[in-house]
């Protein structure tokens, strides 16, 4: 047999890798880098004319081996609803409009550093939310490079920063700024564009962390919404019924759509009446939805078909009234009972009336 084929690939391949190895690299090599001297005429033949203008002298350059850290300022990161900055403000600074539902914006800002200094444990050497001044104690904004299991991690620098919170006169808009106040690194020198990279770093954590909260509280402020929505009361003949606190026709529209999402069909509705058709189903369990962990809500009632008055109490109130397809009230316990599975039902759905 011919053991010599299977031989002489594989010392091919090597052969081919090894070449591979011959051709360097030269783009930087020091030739490159020199001005190539001009012909030499000889002295008995006429020397070509040059132009004095475009003259250049012939110099030697050595290759700069000195590595350049070149990166572009650090940009703060208008992340959270309502947040902004001036235009061509030399500061690590961002501004805050008090969006929807934060009753006081200092201290919506001021419940983001301090969640923020939870999470990376910084200590603070002083702080006043009163004079919107807190200075922090040593702490380091860059994450430490990662080591082998015998080797310490090591923190390139530790630096202290000043938040400042300040407020407009008129209160709809706050602004937060971080200020570097000391550094400390046995590697590397403190720059000004070292500096303005890790004072917006230090503040582009707190932009974050007011984004995520505020995303929480409205979270939260549907739920109540869900929760609030629906009282119990009497409609102005006297029968018991949920009060509702918005006008006749927002209270229509938005409870048809409420409903849809709980397992009623909606017949019809008249505008003239101001009285929902409607049809309820009670929805079957689902391995999916425990699975998912949507909670299967059934109301307390039969199914069937039930009639809904909207009623004016006032002018932001409004009664809604449950009947039967035989025209009869619900009775109060029961309709209590099914308010309260309503106000769940919308809590847990984050839905809204």
């Amino acid at each position: 047999m011919q053991y010599w084929i299977p031989k002489t690939v594989a010392l091919g391949v090597i052969l081919g890798l090894s070449g591979c190895s011959v051709f360097t690299n030269d783009t930087h090599h020091e030739k490159n880098y020199r001005i190539n001297k001009a012909v030499q005429v000889p002295s008995d033949l006429k020397q070509p004319y040059k132009d004095p203008t475009y003259a250049m002298q012939e110099a030697q350059y050595d290759n700069d081996t000195e590595e350049l850290a070149l990166r572009p300022p650090q940009q703060v990161l208008t992340l959270a609803a309502g947040s902004w900055l001036e235009q061509n403000d030399k500061l690590a600074r961002v501004f805050f409009d008090k969006n929807d539902g934060i009753e006081d914006l200092t201290s919506f800002i001021w419940q983001a550093v301090d969640s923020v200094a939870a999470e990376k444990q910084i200590s603070f050497e002083s702080m006043n939310k009163e004079q919107g001044e807190a200075l922090t104690d040593w702490y380091s904004v860059i994450t430490p490079s990662s080591k082998w299991f015998w080797q310490e991690e090591t923190t390139p620098s530790k630096q202290k920063y000043k938040f400042t919170v300040s407020q407009s006169e008129h209160q709809r808009t706050a602004s937060l700024s971080a200020e570097l106040v000391d550094y400390q690194s046995d590697e590397i020198e403190l720059t000004e564009l070292l500096k303005q990279q890790l004072e917006v770093r230090a503040l582009n954590q707190i932009i974050a962390e007011f984004d995520y909260q505020y995303r929480l509280l409205l979270v939260e402020l549907r739920k109540q919404q869900g929760q609030l929505a629906l009282d119990i009361g009497f409609d102005p003949n006297g029968n018991a019924a949920m009060v509702a606190v918005q006008p006749v026709n927002i209270v229509i529209a938005n409870l048809a759509n409420v409903l849809e999402r709980l397992n009623f069909t909606i017949i019809s509705v008249d505008g003239e009446k101001d009285e929902l058709h409607v049809r309820y189903e009670k929805p079957e369990d689902s391995v999916w939805d425990s699975i998912w962990g949507d909670e299967t809500v059934i109301l307390p009632i039969d199914e069937g078909d039930y009639r809904i008055k909207i009623s004016t109490l006032s002018d932001k109130k409004s009664s809604v009234t449950w009947r039967n397809n035989d025209g009869e009230a619900l009775s109060a316990d029961l309709l209590s009972e099914l308010q309260q599975n309503l106000n769940k039902a919308i809590g847990n759905k984050g839905l809204s009336i």
